[in-house]
Formats: C-alpha cells, sequence, structure tokens
C-alpha cells in the first residue's frame, strides 16, 4: 500500500482476497486528537459539525467510496444521519440512511454473544473442545476449544483463497456451500501454528461455531438469531441471509467493485489474479460491476447478515451496556488477545480499537460490494456507523484517504471530540 497510515481495513494481509472481501477489520482512527477541543462557542455535535461530516461523505462518496451512509448515535436521542452517493449511483438506487445492507463480519459479533448466552447456561463450555461437539469434522480438533475459535487463536486457516471457493466468492459460480464443505476446504496456516499460539483471523472459526450453537440447542443459527437478538431488540430490518434475494418491499444498498482490469491493477504485487477474473454483475460507469446479486449465503454465521445502519447499533449498544450477556460473559466477550495486524486487540467475536479520541468496541465487515465499520463507546452509549457501497474500491489511494478521513470524523463525532480538518491528508 501506497501510505503507512491508511485503514487497517484498506492493507492487504493474508491475501487480497481475504481481508478486502470479507474480514475487512478496523480502521486507523488515527489524527483525532484526546486533546482537541471543539472551536470556540462550537461542539462537536453542533450544526457545523454535522455540515463537515456530511462534506466529507459526500467527498468520500465522490473520490472512490460511491455511496456511504453514516449514522452518528451520540446517546441524547438525536441521531445524525447522512447518505451521500456518486451521481452516477442514482440511476441504480437513490441511497437512504435506512437502507438494508450487508454487514458482512459484523455477523460475529452475534455469533459470538448467541455462544456467550449458551455458556452462561453451561450448555457450552469456552474450554469444550471442537472434538467434543462436531467429531471428525476439523482437523486436531481435539486441541482447539471453543475460547480458540472465538478469538481467532485456533490455528485454522481459511477457506476464502482456496481454488475451489474463489469462483463463489467472486460470484462466477452459483453453489449453496454446507459450513461443513467449507471447513472441509480450509487449509493450514502458512506458517503452521499451534492451536492458542497466536492470533490469525479465519472465516472457518465461525463456520464451526454455528455448528456449534446449532448442535448444543438443536435450534437453527437463523432461529437463534430472531429469538435470541433480532426480534428481543425490536430489529425489524435485520436476518440472517440464506441466498442472494433481497426482502420484496424493503429497501436496500446496491453494492459494487472494481472491474476484472482495475481490480488486477489494484492487486498487483500482493496476489497475481489471471486475466478475466473478476466480479460477476452487471457492468456500470467507471470500470464498476455491480455485486449486488453476488450470492453471501455461504458467509453464514461468519457474515451472513443483513441489516440497517440503526438496526446494528441498536444490537451494539444493547450488547456492551449489558443487556444480552452476565457481566461474566460480557468480560469474558472483551478479554482480548493481541492483534498486531489488525492495529488492535480482538476479544470473543468483538473487537477493540484504541484511539487518540478513546477506546471503541465493535466489530467491521465486507462482502462484495459492501463494507462497514460499526463502534461503540466503553459503555454503549454512543455508537456510530459507517456504511459503504464498495469493498476493494476503497483500497485505491484516494478512496482509501477520504473514506478513512470519513470514519475518523464519524468515531470523533460519535466520542464527542472535536472532528479532524475537512481536508484528508494526502
Amino acid at each position: 500500500m501506497s501510505a503507512p497510515t491508511l485503514s487497517r481495513r484498506h492493507r492487504i494481509r493474508r491475501g487480497a482476497l481475504t481481508i478486502a472481501l470479507t474480514t475487512c477489520l478496523g480502521a486507523a482512527l488515527a489524527n483525532c486528537s484526546e486533546e482537541a477541543k471543539p472551536a470556540a462557542g462550537q461542539s462537536p455535535a453542533s450544526p457545523a459539525a454535522d455540515a463537515r461530516l456530511a462534506r466529507l461523505a459526500q467527498q468520500a462518496a465522490d473520490t472512490g467510496s460511491l455511496g456511504v451512509i453514516v449514522r452518528v448515535d451520540s446517546g441524547d436521542g438525536k441521531p445524525v444521519e447522512i447518505a451521500k452517493q456518486a451521481a452516477w449511483t442514482k440511476d441504480d438506487h437513490s441511497l437512504a440512511a435506512g437502507d438494508q445492507f450487508r454487514v458482512g463480519s459484523n455477523t460475529k459479533t452475534v455469533t459470538a454473544t448467541l455462544v456467550l448466552q449458551q455458556v452462561a447456561q453451561q450448555k457450552i463450555s469456552l474450554d469444550d473442545t471442537v472434538e467434543k461437539w462436531l467429531p471428525g469434522l476439523v482437523k486436531g480438533g481435539e486441541h482447539i476449544t471453543v475460547r480458540m475459535l472465538l478469538n481467532h487463536t485456533s490455528g485454522l486457516g481459511d477457506f476464502l483463497l482456496t481454488p475451489q471457493f474463489l469462483p463463489s466468492l467472486t460470484g462466477q459460480e452459483q453453489r449453496t456451500w454446507k459450513p461443513e464443505e467449507l471447513i472441509a476446504t480450509t487449509p493450514e496456516q502458512a506458517p503452521p501454528t499451534e492451536p492458542g499460539e497466536k492470533y490469525s483471523y479465519s472465516n472457518a472459526n465461525y463456520e464451526a461455531l454455528g455448528l456449534i450453537l446449532e448442535k448444543a440447542t438443536g435450534s437453527s443459527l437463523a432461529e437463534l438469531i430472531e429469538q435470541k437478538i433480532t426480534k428481543r431488540l425490536g430489529m425489524k430490518d435485520s436476518f440472517l441471509a440464506t441466498d442472494a434475494a433481497w426482502p420484496a418491499g424493503k429497501r436496500h444498498a446496491t453494492g459494487y467493485e472494481p472491474d476484472a482490469k482495475r481490480l488486477k491493477a489494484l492487486l498487483s504485487g500482493t496476489v497475481d489474479l489471471p486475466e478475466g477474473v473478476g466480479f460477476a454483475g452487471p457492468e456500470r460507469p467507471g470500470d464498476n460491476i455491480d455485486t449486488t446479486a453476488i450470492d453471501p449465503s455461504w458467509s453464514w454465521a461468519a457474515g451472513g447478515m443483513v441489516s440497517t445502519a440503526r438496526d446494528w447499533q441498536r444490537f451494539l449498544t444493547a450488547l456492551t451496556s449489558g443487556r444480552l450477556l452476565p457481566e461474566a460473559q460480557m468480560k469474558q466477550m472483551r478479554t482480548t488477545v493481541e492483534a498486531p495486524e489488525e492495529g488492535g486487540a480482538y476479544g470473543l467475536g468483538l473487537m477493540r480499537v484504541d484511539t487518540p479520541c478513546g477506546t471503541v468496541w465493535g466489530h467491521t465487515g465486507g462482502l462484495p460490494g459492501y463494507s462497514s465499520e460499526i463502534y461503540t463507546d466503553a459503555t454503549g452509549t454512543r455508537s456510530v456507523a459507517v456504511l459503504t457501497l464498495t469493498n476493494f474500491g476503497i483500497k485505491e489511494k484516494k478512496a482509501a484517504t477520504t473514506n478513512k478521513a470519513l470514519v475518523e470524523a464519524a468515531t470523533c463525532h460519535m466520542l464527542g471530540k472535536a472532528q479532524p480538518s475537512d481536508s484528508p491528508t494526502r
């Protein structure tokens, strides 16, 4: 990458497709000084600050993000909602702050919450082995615990870059994957690591956790999500996707990715993609592809949920304020391992990001055409969501810079700190 200050979400690690398509972990929320003070007579939540945030959102949309939804809830009952998009995308869809969106790996926080609810009821133990629950399914499962799956220290690699799976990831192949099949295609980490030895993000961990949940409860993952999370919290626009379809009568955001030629250039020096390998979908202006119809159901417990900014902030604030888990399990969830490649730390399905503006908790997510960063403060009083209508597209230098500036400003706004400068660092 061209600049060390780029968001962690925009760096390439463990293979470009792994980070850019599904993990999208974190944002380097820098340049937001802890000591920064509002300008004279102006609070961080002032109309002028809201207007600056809207300008940054439009700037990000016009320089490669294509479309952004920003929702900031400072806990005062007056959330800021912004939806901005590049002019040509309006031919496909007029973006609104309440549009449904694929939230990708944010789903991991829901899966982890369900597991810890079962821990609280003593139906699952964090020290249970994978072999106990899924005999013969996971290589070395007798040495991998539920805790290791949750905090990505299992030693399992990821299935995303395997030749068998790549066509489904890009939408070139229509195939319904079972979690067991994805786990079977999961390679060893390179170099191999022993269970519990170090953090290394893998979607296979959460595919296994979904299976464990279903076996422990006798219910499907979709049923558990509805019963324990979405229905309980009134999240009427949130569900686990089982195919590429969007609900009739509901608004949803249109997502985009670079075409094959742009994609190959973007990943040059990191992954040598064969000519013509790219995302499936209609061609759009600016050498983009409409990826809205790519089936995300394979991501399941690792990233299959559809939601809205408002719904997901409702979930995350309920979680971090202690409404979904007993205190003991919330403490376990916040017990982190160092995750230097993310620039922060990772708990049990929950990221801790320490910024100069303060500590935030949450997760991030990405699927073809959709990228999201959603955080709360430590008490669950304040929350912020930044949803972007492209994932790979914000790897390009200018797009990465303006998107990062937007995330920084929105997070500082959420924490009640003065926003960084309107002009992104170049």
